[in-house]
């Protein structure tokens, strides 16, 4: 199979489904108005709320969802073949991922952009978001201390990649004090920002940096994740206008070439899909596709992160309601684009199938470095670049998403807390920096928990970061067709996928929940039932809320 058929059809169906069903959904079901006041215009502060360009904001919004997990996910789930993964991804982004993101930045602006998990408390009821706060937190828990592993993962593997990375970061303060402070226009400040931004990329291998074995007596690896928190607590404290809107933007575009690279050595080399369609010998251990690949392969095709970020920074920043389909379907193509292109440099990008097998010996195998070193394979004879030059440049794109995926999770953690210092009033929590060391704090203690006094274990809460994210998505789809039901309007372009996760969410719960127990992990057993609880009382909600939704519209029109 020819790896241009596949990025053809892949690229087609998701350009089909912006412009023919987002419109649809736009227009029929959450029937956007130009003239409606969002609340970036309503409560603009300079900070939070703050009134943005389409296109910047559509930069911060992609590259906060976006993360490492679109790369990591697809690129794992090709263990079974690369046909399952790439249907989820292609069409879970048209029919799922797109409707979900751009209904839970709808739901939140209707709302006075307030997050989805407070959303839940109006529209659904306490008990629902009660739920919804403990599903939330263990998401954010998950992502931020997944992220800063995978991170400080690469800067340990891949010391060409430290400047570029942390480079990016100086990068994007600049860009920020052009666009906002001295107004420079976005074309020029766009240009400005890419060739700094691959100029950083290109002297990567030329003074590559490596991080000591041991530093005070902590490993490397668990400086850099102390490092990257650090980092992330001060960026999540800084108006978005500072560092978060202009590094999402200038990441945004970095993808996007990043893409065009890649695509065009697909197009230029035309290699040959070595991994099979459908994988009949998978490495011993490996669990059944069914339920697992529509938990492994979450952002891709859809993510509850993703209703989080939505709700939580882009809900506040949208100039327009129109906007809310170009950032918010828009974004999650452009996420299907890059897990696309994860399956291709994992199943494309080595020279045999039998050098793919050498990379796919386990499940959870594969994963970043199959996509690093399959891109890298692929650009090198398709285009030419030195080898080395582009592992740095995939290097640097997944360092750099999931770097912003940290600075927007951490973020709307310290939302959280800020919500449940309300909620339970205790007014030190409200205040952000105490809220801030809180969600560092329970971070580090996840990261090192699972993964030990070094952290390199801690993708080991992998697994269940797929099934908890899932979950997240049915309930922000519950919120979503709760407030289609009350507004009279089709509910079943949310409610099936809602139905479809409910299932597959549990399903995956229930075959983990025995593996942990015959492997004797008892810390993500623990996780897991907790996880599989909130699963089932999520279900009854959504038979309950939806139940009561009915009958008052049916009292209604009976009056």
């Amino acid at each position: 199979m020819s790896a241009i058929v596949l990025l053809v059809l892949g690229l087609a169906g998701m350009a089909g489904g912006y412009f023919v069903y987002s419109k649809f959904i736009a227009e029929k079901i959450y029937r956007l108005d130009p003239d409606f006041k969002t609340p970036a215009h309503e409560y603009e502060d300079g900070v939070d709320f703050v009134p943005t360009n389409r296109f910047i904001l559509w930069g911060h919004h992609f590259t906060s969802v976006a993360g490492a997990a679109p790369i990591v996910g697809p690129a794992i789930a090709v263990i079974w073949g690369w046909l399952p993964a790439f249907l989820w991804v292609v069409f879970g982004t048209i029919f799922f991922a797109g409707v979900h993101d751009f209904g839970a930045i709808w739901a939140s602006v209707r709302n006075k952009a307030k997050s989805v998990g407070a959303l839940t408390g109006d529209v659904v009821g306490s008990r629902a978001r009660s739920i919804f706060m403990i599903v939330i937190f263990l998401v954010l828990l998950m992502v931020n201390a997944v992220f800063a592993v995978v991170i400080a993962g690469l800067m340990m593997n891949f010391s060409s990649a430290v400047v570029p990375v942390w480079g990016a970061i100086l990068v994007a303060l600049i860009i920020g004090q052009l666009i906002y402070r001295r107004m420079l226009s976005l074309p020029a400040v766009s240009v400005i920002g890419v060739i700094a931004l691959y100029a950083l990329i290109g002297l990567g291998p030329s003074v590559p940096l490596q991080m000591p074995a041991e530093v005070a007596g902590l490993s490397g690896n668990a400086v850099w994740i102390l490092i990257l928190f650090g980092y992330a607590a001060i960026a999540s404290l800084l108006p978005v206008w500072v560092l978060l809107q202009p590094r999402d933007y200038i990441n945004g575009l970095q993808l996007f070439i990043g893409l065009i690279v890649l695509y065009g050595a697909i197009l230029l080399l035309n290699p040959s899909v070595v991994a099979p369609m459908v994988n009949s010998d998978v490495p011993a251990g490996t669990p059944s596709m069914l339920p697992l690949l529509f938990v492994t392969i979450a952002c891709g095709a859809i993510s509850g992160f993703h209703g989080l970020v939505s709700s939580g920074t882009t809900s506040k920043q949208l100039n327009k309601e129109t906007d809310a389909r170009f950032v918010g379907y828009f974004g999650a193509v452009g996420e299907g684009m890059l897990a696309l292109a994860a399956i291709l440099a994992a199943t494309a990008g080595f020279a045999s199938l039998a050098d793919w097998q050498a990379m796919y010996t386990a499940f959870g195998a594969g994963g970043v470095n199959a996509f690093v070193e399959g891109g890298a394979f692929m650009i090198h004879n398709g285009l030419g670049l030195p080898e080395a030059t582009a592992a740095t440049l995939l290097t640097v794109m997944a360092a750099l998403f999931a770097g912003t995926t940290m600075d927007t999770g951490l973020r709307l953690q310290r939302y959280i807390f800020q919500e449940w210092g309300e909620i339970y009033q205790q007014p030190w929590m409200k205040k952000s920096a105490p809220a801030t060391l809180l969600a560092v704090g329970s971070c580090l203690l996840l990261a090192f928990g699972a993964g030990g006094a070094d952290g390199t274990g801690g993708m080991i809460i992998w697994p269940l970061f797929g099934t908890t994210n899932q979950l997240l998505a049915g309930l922000t789809l519950l919120v979503i067709t709760v407030m289609l039901v009350r507004l009279r309007r089709p509910m079943w372009y949310t409610l099936v996928p809602l139905c479809f996760l409910l299932v597959m969410t549990i399903a995956a719960l229930l075959m983990q929940l025995r593996t942990f127990f015959n492997d004797g992990n008892y810390f993500l057993l623990f996780l897991d039932i907790v996880v599989l609880i909130a699963a089932i009382m999520v279900a009854m909600e959504c038979a309950a809320a939806l139940k009561r939704a009915r009958t008052e519209m049916a009292e209604q029109g009976e009056g």
